[in-house]
C-alpha cells in the first residue's frame, strides 16, 4: 500500500506533540549535538537499522557531534504516517 499524504491539519497536529522535531521546508527536522563524534555516529547507526526495517529512510548530515535529520516521503511528494512513526522511533532511542 502506497505512503499516503498527511493534510496540512493532520501535520500541524502531530507535530504538536512529537518533542524535539520541527517542521523545516515541508520536512520533520530534527537537530541535536551529542557528547563527541563516537556518540554521534552510534546513534546514527541505531537509526539506520530502524529505518532499514521499516525501509523508510532518512536525508540526514553529521559534523563531528552533530546530527541533522529530515523525514519527508518522496514518493508521496510530502509528509506520510511514515515520517512520524520513524520520528517516535527515533526519540524512543533517546530515553
Amino acid at each position: 500500500m502506497a505512503a499516503q499524504k498527511l493534510s496540512d491539519d493532520q501535520i500541524k497536529q502531530r507535530v504538536a506533540t512529537l518533542a524535539g522535531w520541527t517542521l523545516q521546508d515541508g520536512k520533520l527536522h530534527f537537530e541535536r549535538k551529542f557528547k563527541d563524534f563516537v556518540d554521534a555516529f552510534g546513534f546514527m547507526s541505531r537509526v539506520a537499522i530502524l529505518a532499514e526495517k521499516m525501509n523508510h529512510h532518512p536525508e540526514w548530515f553529521n559534523i563531528w557531534a552533530t546530527v541533522k535529520i529530515d523525514l519527508t516521503t518522496h514518493e508521496c511528494g510530502g509528509l506520510s504516517r511514515l515520517d512520524f512513526e520513524l520520528a517516535e522511533q527515533i526519540n524512543d532511542l533517546l530515553n
